[in-house]
């Protein structure tokens, strides 16, 4: 199995949990696009009604649209669960997110949400967030420089896009910081957000509830400490 497949079967998995009548937060990137298209395919068979959307990217939301989902706006219904990918997945389902630059969307909609399930295939899967993907940084454009020279405290910040700069759907820029393998990256995501110029981080801590991981045998079910 490929690994577009595994993420397709992983996010078949995720889908799984979605009942009629449920207000979902639609995450952003390749892995969940595939989540989109399966539940836009459910409402059309019939499988599911009467399921909203809230899109945490300008892309989902055209998805959205393309496959079918009602959208709603962000805090106009409360949101039972909300579906996405991770660029890496530590053993307490701490993560690494904002590869495609919707973090700070993607971590409001998951941090308001009943219930944050992740789906992926197993080659996100790490012991620390860290080791093999840049953590992703929302800053404001004001003042960059500044900000870049706080965050190389903490790591080697690269603004992504160079100098023709990535603008993320809020207006603002991205840094991807290399670092060291984080051993605590609750603490670490403090330090980060301690840094008056960053908006979100891309490390989302005691967030998800569950992780659906696909690989060669199929897709694993990978649940948070006290979560069912």
């Amino acid at each position: 199995m490929d690994r577009d497949r595994m993420k397709a079967a992983a996010a078949v998995a995720a889908v799984d949990e979605v009942v009629s009548g449920m207000v979902l937060g639609l995450g952003t990137g390749s892995t969940a696009a595939h989540a989109v298209r399966e539940i836009g395919l459910r409402l059309e068979d019939g499988r599911l009604a009467n399921v909203s959307g809230v899109p945490t990217s300008i892309a989902t939301e055209e998805l959205s649209r393309q496959v079918g989902i009602p959208l709603i706006d962000p805090g106009s219904a409360s949101i039972d669960l909300a579906i996405d990918g991770a660029d890496e997945i530590a053993p307490d389902l701490a993560l690494t997110k904002g590869g495609g630059g919707a973090l700070l969307r993607e971590k409001v909609i998951a941090a308001a949400a009943t219930r944050f399930a992740v789906i992926s295939d197993d080659s996100k899967l790490v012991q620390a967030l860290g080791s093999t993907f840049d953590i992703p940084v929302e800053i404001a454009q004001f003042g960059l420089g500044i900000t870049l020279v706080a965050l190389s405290e903490l790591g080697s910040p690269q603004l992504r896009g160079g100098d023709d700069p990535f603008v993320s759907d809020n207006g603002n820029y991205i840094v991807d910081l290399a670092v060291a393998p984080i051993g605590v990256p609750a603490a670490f995501d403090r330090a980060l957000q301690a840094i008056p110029g960053v908006l979100a981080t891309g490390l989302f801590v005691g967030i998800a509830h569950v992780a659906y991981v696909a690989g060669a045998a199929g897709v694993r079910r990978i649940d948070a400490l006290g979560s069912g």
